[in-house]
């Protein structure tokens, strides 16, 4: 079980969050429970080692980073004992989590389950872990990055094959698309890995996609359900395999990201390995590339046009005009059109199912839409517009493939 950090924000969240860990443990079950920090103490505390020290030491910053955790974990632990449950809290170190030595990025190497494995035999029936956090083969304080206590939660279910990774946090399940943009949205009562995947990375922000990767790779069962709703075993929505739906609409969701910028190389010279010299020199800036086309060539020139998060268009500019100079491209002119958004459809049945670009496209036309930018796989589109027909677009298309009915 995991509870975000909006759901141990006071004492008395996590007196309530308490209350469900123990009533899991009256079905018989012992549980392991990873708890982020309280809500907004991150952030206050990644504020200090900035003012404190902006070229900061890393290794300093995930030791004063990950403290929120290890504050919620003591105080968790103690409000089961309070009821008779014994529990005790985990550090990272303690465990141990085995990181790689990447701090404030780290990747999970390895969970061993010896000294859990060993309290739970002595009679440990709740195991409180700060999430987020673990050790460096230097022994060392790491941490796996923003969102890593969902990552944090699915690699100990993995690791201890567990039944189920319940994730609570303050939305009570996954929906066809964010509720706050149309009402119509559905919670859905399942979704596959795959399709979880794609709008975690499109811009969905209930699950971190890392997580998402690894409880596919595991086949670990996740659910995500609200930690302010009654408990039930319907809650939430549960991540699956896909043969494990019966009900298959053939678009899931729709996913939008707002931040998009769209950058266009005009008059490229066209030639064998061009490609790899202007994305060669982004990724090394590591901005992060999107949406690619090229378009058709003329006279040995070309246009070629990506998209990447707005917050990385200056390091893009920079990366681009560097290569230039030092003579790798030859272009007219770079422009970048920050003002765009992008809308994707997702869902499993697109594979067997034809036409729904068609649909898609159909539909933006109907309500005057210009799409600049379209990239298809197989369980997706995503197309590029002004971001001021952003809400407009997601609610037709949500109109569209009529997902406020569930298909059974």
């Amino acid at each position: 079980m995991k509870f975000g950090g909006t759901s141990v924000a006071t004492l008395d969240r996590i007196r309530r969050a308490a209350k469900r860990v123990g009533v899991e443990v009256a079905k018989g079950y012992e549980v392991i429970v990873i708890v982020s920090a309280m809500s907004g103490k991150t952030n206050e505390l990644v504020n200090w080692v900035g003012e404190t020290s902006p070229l900061y030491d890393a290794r300093e910053y995930d030791a004063v980073v990950s403290s929120g955790e290890n504050v919620t974990a003591g105080l968790m632990a103690l409000t089961l004992q309070e009821m008779d449950i014994p529990a005790r809290s985990w550090q990272g170190w303690q465990v141990p989590l085995k990181t790689t030595s990447a701090h404030g990025a780290a990747r999970i190497e390895e969970i061993p389950t010896d000294n859990l494995d060993a309290k739970f035999a002595e009679g440990m029936k709740v195991a409180v872990i700060a999430g987020f956090q673990g050790v460096s083969p230097e022994g060392r304080i790491t941490t796996l990055g923003r969102g890593g206590s969902d990552t944090s939660a699915v690699a100990f279910a993995a690791a201890f094959k567990a039944e189920r990774c319940d994730i609570y946090t303050d939305v009570d399940g996954v929906y066809t698309t964010d509720p706050r943009i149309t009402s119509k949205a559905r919670k859905l009562d399942k979704i596959a890995f795959e399709e979880m995947l794609e709008l975690a990375s499109l811009g969905a922000k209930v699950l971190q996609t890392r997580s998402v990767e690894l409880a596919m790779r595991y086949k670990v069962k996740l659910r995500v359900l609200s930690s302010f709703e009654e408990p039930s075993d319907t809650a939430g929505t549960l991540v699956c395999d896909e043969e494990e739906i019966m009900e298959k609409n053939v678009v899931a969701g729709v996913a939008y990201s707002r931040d998009e910028a769209k950058m266009t190389l005009v008059s490229v010279a066209d030639r064998p390995g061009i490609a790899a010299a202007i994305f060669g020199p982004l990724s090394e800036a590591g901005v992060n590339v999107d949406m690619i086309v090229q378009n058709i060539s003329e006279e040995g020139r070309t246009d070629m046009t990506f998209s990447c998060p707005t917050d990385q268009v200056a390091r893009a500019e920079k990366a681009i005009m560097e290569a230039k100079e030092q003579g790798g491209i030859n272009f007219h002119d770079l422009v970048a059109d920050t003002d765009v958004a992008k809308v994707s459809v997702v869902g499993i049945g697109m594979r067997s199912h034809a036409g729904v670009a068609a649909q898609m496209f159909q539909s933006l036309r109907d309500e005057g839409i210009n799409i600049k930018v379209i990239t298809t796989s197989e369980i997706k589109i995503s197309v590029l517009i002004d971001r001021k027909y952003m809400e407009l677009a997601v609610q037709a298309l949500h109109d569209t493939f009529g997902l406020e009915r569930s298909s059974s």
